[in-house]
């Protein structure tokens, strides 16, 4: 383990430490999120969460398919959605960062600018999101999640980059790899997940696909707490939820990264797009049906 590696463990045991104490801070201070429609699904919370940070774990995502259950249960409103997400899976893909950072190799300068990047793009996406209307939150969403689905289907067809060998990035393709983890870091803050666009994005530069693993599991692992909080603060976030989908996922993630190490998922995947593309109609239906009450 190099000195830039035990750095990089090192911040992140702060960043998990720092997470935890502020959370728990403001859930004495005020418990917004415990609204009384999420206490009855707090089963199927722990279900959703379970089973989607498991394929999270083998990078299939869990952003998409969580938001598309809480959507078809009604159980966590639009607005508290992203921040939710942000807050409820980030203690588990910190756990899931320690391990593919350890276990996959990758040049540590680059990993770490990558980081930085899409952490930096989660703070300043974050304040504007926190402050946005429903009906801009919905918008967003919906947008966001298809952008996704056709991502997951051009991977599906065997269409787009699919990768080179290196394990670095320098000069002009580093600067292109860091603008788009700026991009994607902003993005997560609505509700999408990072994966998908970021293994096209290694992918386009030449990395390795493999590489592109420790990136965004390490570029999740600092942006959904930094994120999370921001959203937390300004209480649009189902607190219940949260908490119960950080218990549901930390034993799935140990399961999945220990236990599991190849599976067939090319059925999984198409029951994923088929969710995304459910969630975008749906926030974008809902983001209609306001507009149109308001005029």
């Amino acid at each position: 383990m190099n000195t830039l590696q035990t750095t990089l463990f090192a911040a992140l045991a702060v960043v998990t430490l720092w997470f935890i104490v502020t959370w728990s801070r403001l859930a004495r201070g005020a418990r917004s999120g415990d609204a009384p429609p999420a206490n009855r699904h707090t089963p199927v919370h722990a279900v959703v969460a379970f089973v989607c940070t498991f394929f999270d774990t083998l990078g299939i995502g869990n952003f998409a398919p969580t938001a598309s259950a809480f959507k078809f249960l009604r159980s966590v409103s639009d607005e508290q959605i992203p921040g939710t997400l942000n807050v409820g899976y980030a203690i588990p893909t910190i756990v899931q960062a320690f391990i593919y950072i350890a276990i996959v190799e990758v040049d540590a300068v680059t990993l770490m600018l990558m980081i930085a990047a899409s952490v930096i793009g989660a703070w300043l996406g974050a304040s504007f999101v926190a402050h946005w209307s429903r009906r801009t939150v919905q918008c967003g969403m919906g947008g966001a999640l298809l952008a996704a689905a056709v991502l997951m289907l051009m991977k599906q067809f065997n269409v787009g980059p699919t990768g080179g060998e290196a394990l670095t990035l320098k000069g002009t393709f580093l600067a292109a790899g860091l603008a788009a983890n700026f991009l994607l870091g902003a993005l997560m803050t609505l509700g999408i997940g990072l994966y998908g666009p970021c293994l096209i994005v290694v992918s386009l530069l030449g990395m390795s696909p493999r590489a592109a693993f420790p990136i965004m599991m390490g570029s999740c692992a600092f942006l959904m707490p930094v994120g999370g909080i921001r959203f937390a603060r300004e209480g649009r976030f189902d607190a219940r939820a949260a908490l119960t989908m950080t218990l549901a996922g930390l034993p799935s993630v140990l399961i999945a990264a220990y236990l599991v190490k190849e599976m067939p998922l090319e059925y999984v995947r198409w029951l994923v797009v088929v969710a995304v593309v459910y969630a975008a109609a749906m926030m974008l239906r809902s983001a209609w049906a306001e507009r149109m009450n308001t005029e």
